[in-house]
């Protein structure tokens, strides 16, 4: 009987994410046997401070491509968004599954949008991402940093320690609390971060076998779409502590990308779009990257590191 050991984070979401890839996995390959081994990153073992200032490459990942790399799992399930763009030698992101929705939304025990929020009203989010975008939009607003696992945001939010946060709509979907959305925000208001929304399967190079077994669950739509982001963000050459959001649809034979860099205090949102070829991805995606940069972008990323 074939078997497979997934890595996976411990967290209610990561659990939940891995378990859906094994038994994706179960249902398209008969007799295979699915083991799922918990690892902790640094990213879930600090969570007193803010994820810019612990961030770095890897932050979520790392300890996971360790395993991978001494064979002690057989692939790593990530949300995508937390994958590095450039991958330790001897990996590869091995399939991308259908994608969840990938936009931000709002939840909040009293309110229902953000434009609801009464002047000064305090909003919850660990990301400087949605932090630019929100003050960008409601300068007046209080944002505050919040960690934890979704279900600890959401308790926060619930008990009222904040009058409302944003977080990914596909986390909460996953652990099944799309109850707790008031509104989802939409690209004109917040870009998404870079393959949010999506899944990475990560696994060695030179495992063929692997490869050949999570090749049923991959999604070729969702695969170009976060080709084109993560080539954006590769060419800015941003991570976490860079505000930088990204989105690509496909529609039949063609790919839209929007994105954006941001000054941290929202001053600065400097916006792009661009299409093409679905089998040009990458190239549309860079292109999206020199269009922020001729705009200014690399000023503001300097300036924030």
């Amino acid at each position: 009987m074939p078997r497979i050991v997934i890595g996976s984070r411990g967290s209610t979401l990561a659990l939940t994410q891995s378990k859906a890839v094994g038994a994706l996995l179960s249902a398209t390959v008969p007799g295979l046997e699915v083991a799922i081994e918990i690892i902790h990153t640094q990213g879930d073992k600090i969570l007193d401070a803010p994820l810019s200032q612990i961030g770095g490459k890897g932050l979520f990942t790392r300890e996971l491509e360790v395993a991978l790399l001494e064979k002690k799992i057989d692939l790593a399930v990530h949300s995508l968004k937390d994958l590095p763009t450039e991958l330790p030698q001897g990996l590869a992101l091995g399939c991308v599954p259908k994608r969840e929705e990938p936009h931000d939304v709002f939840v909040s025990a009293d309110y229902e949008t953000i434009d609801s929020l009464p002047e000064s009203a305090s909003v919850g989010t660990s990301s400087l991402r949605r932090r630019a975008q929100l003050l960008a939009y409601r300068k007046d607003l209080d944002v505050v940093d919040l960690r934890g696992n979704v279900d600890t945001r959401l308790r926060k939010v619930a008990e009222r320690q904040f009058a409302g946060a944003i977080l990914a709509r596909a986390g909460i979907v996953r652990i099944g609390r799309a109850d707790a959305i008031s509104s989802v925000i939409l690209e004109h208001i917040m870009i998404p971060a870079t393959a949010q929304g999506a899944l990475g399967i990560e696994v060695r190079k030179d495992d063929a076998r692997v490869q050949e077994i999570i090749a049923h669950i991959h999604d070729d739509d969702a695969f170009v779409e976060v080709t084109a982001e993560r080539a954006c963000l590769a060419s800015l050459e941003g991570g976490c502590q860079v505000p930088i959001g990204s989105l690509a649809r496909v529609q039949g034979e063609s790919l839209t990308i929007v994105a954006c860099v941001c000054s941290i205090d929202g001053k600065e949102v400097l916006r792009t779009e661009c299409c093409g070829r679905r089998d040009e991805a990458a190239s549309i995606g860079r292109a999206a990257a020199n269009n922020l940069r001729e705009m200014g972008a690399a000023d503001i990323i300097a300036a924030i590191r």
